[in-house]
């Protein structure tokens, strides 16, 4: 099946005969070993520009026509891949909307840290959810049993309270996953205070809500300001998983926070999952960059290429964690 997906690159194989979400992952693990090379070596920048290439000349040949809705832009001083360019071979009007990021992680990868991967979901056009000028948000994941019992405005003692009980356990057994950042210096109390664990990580917060939503995967709940792009993403596989997230526009810049009160954004709603994905008919695609909790990072000898990539489908709620080992060209 993979040497079918790149066969349609190639033009030898018609697409028609290959599922789409084996297309997709060409893309993500075409910008996973582009910015390979760049892990540790404190360029972010030329890795963020490695990946973007990569995943963008992909993308451009896959037979579908979609617009970028959460993609680069300002804040990645981006040249390609930003909000509102149209990409994909196919004629006419985008049928897709398309959540990006090439290098999730950027600064940590550049450090040789933690977590970093290649992101793409995809949803028919007007599905997700357009954060406007918002860079960061409040996030709150967990599992599919949290549904419908959680209230993410309740103070953190009463959210894990009611997740344990949700989830059949005590609060002291909860693990929750919290970005690594000054900002969360009282959100790590409070939850140390109501007597669960934390899992600090200094990044990778779409790999810890999507760990929030899988069963047994040793995380509980995500909670915690990150990046907009990063939720919606997060947001898209946690719909295909059945998990919980909500979501609220969490502005951290002086100029970000007056170009969200221009535009009219409520930062106090949290925003329910199917406000942000509005549709089941989602594709949610990742490949590790850097070895994390989720997945392993891309590994390479001198003739080979390993990558590890995660496929999530939200029709069929399937989800198949796939290793490809590709020759070195």
């Amino acid at each position: 099946m993979v040497q079918a997906a790149r066969q349609v690159l190639e033009g030898r194989t018609d697409p028609q005969s290959v599922p789409f979400p084996y297309l997709l992952r060409l893309a993500t693990e075409a910008a996973a070993r582009a910015c390979h090379e760049w892990i540790g070596r404190g360029d972010k920048m030329q890795a963020d520009r490695a990946a973007v290439d990569a995943m963008r000349a992909v993308l451009d040949m896959l037979p579908f026509r979609g617009v970028v809705v959460i993609g680069e832009g300002e804040k990645d001083e981006a040249p390609a891949l930003y909000r509102g360019e149209v990409l994909g071979a196919a004629a006419g009007e985008p049928q897709y909307d398309i959540a990006v990021d090439p290098l999730e992680g950027t600064s940590y990868l550049a450090k040789g840290l933690t977590n970093a991967m290649a992101a793409i979901s995809i949803a028919p056009r007007g599905a997700l959810f357009d954060p406007g000028p918002c860079f960061y948000m409040e996030k709150f994941a967990a599992p599919g049993e949290a549904r419908g019992e959680i209230d993410p405005s309740w103070s953190t003692e009463r959210k894990l309270r009611r997740l344990a009980e949700c989830l059949g356990k005590r609060v002291r057994d909860l693990t929750v996953y919290v970005l690594e950042k000054p900002r969360h210096e009282r959100l790590v109390r409070e939850i140390y205070e109501a007597g669960a664990r934390v899992a600090l990580y200094p990044a990778g917060d779409v790999a810890g809500a999507i760990m929030a939503a899988l069963p047994n995967s040793g995380i509980d709940a995500l909670m915690g300001t990150g990046g907009t792009p990063e939720g919606i993403l997060a947001a898209t596989a946690i719909r295909a998983l059945g998990g919980t997230f909500f979501g609220r526009l969490d502005p951290q810049l002086a100029g970000e926070k007056a170009r969200v009160a221009e535009a009219g954004l409520d930062t106090q709603r949290w925003y329910r999952l199917e406000e942000l994905v509005r549709s089941p008919d989602v594709l949610f695609c990742a490949t590790g960059i850097t070895t994390g909790l989720l997945f392993e990072g891309v590994a390479c000898d001198a003739r080979t290429y390993r990558t590890q990539t995660l496929l999530v489908s939200g029709l069929s709620r399937e989800r198949q964690l796939l290793t490809t080992w590709a020759p070195r060209i």
